[in-house]
């Protein structure tokens, strides 16, 4: 049963895994310490959401773990900015590959955050006690990730 799991799950989980590192030896270590964690813990589903929510929620906790045990932290930021949204609309048109083609490329704390906000739907309270760093931090890692992401779009369009 754990093989009819792992092989229904494992590319779509394998993919959440590389958005956390740049590699296809990490992701491929933390998807299978991450799938060690779902089978040791199944008795532990509530079915309060979906099944598959409840794996990348796993899945995505490990690669975390996996960034703060291999020293790749968030560092503080200067605050003493707007976080005034500027040009969304570049961002709206584009196909969610490529976006995450394209955030992959992001230096490793601002794809963190962008990728726990914008993709795995964490709020930025929930990411800054999930990271141990302040709220403030996460705010800023995002404004500075979008920025960023909006400059890298601008230059290849």
């Amino acid at each position: 049963m754990q093989k009819l799991l792992y092989e229904q799950f494992a590319d779509k989980m394998y993919v959440v895994c590389l958005r956390y590192t740049k590699n296809s030896a990490d992701a491929e270590d933390i998807l299978q310490e991450g799938f060690i964690k779902v089978f040791r813990n199944l008795d532990k589903f509530r079915a309060d959401g979906s099944f598959e929510g409840w794996i990348r929620k796993i899945i995505t906790r490990t690669a975390l773990s996996h960034l703060r045990d291999n020293k790749i932290a968030l560092h503080e930021m200067d605050l003493n900015y707007s976080f005034k949204d500027k040009d969304d609309s570049i961002l709206d048109k584009l196909e969610e590959k490529y976006l995450v083609g394209v955030v992959t490329k992001l230096p490793q704390g601002y794809r963190t955050i962008f990728m726990m906000y914008v993709i795995e739907g964490y709020n930025h309270r929930e990411i800054a006690a999930i990271l141990g760093c302040r709220e403030g931090t996460c705010k800023s890692q995002f404004y500075r990730s979008k920025t960023r992401l909006q400059k890298m779009l601008k230059m290849t369009a």
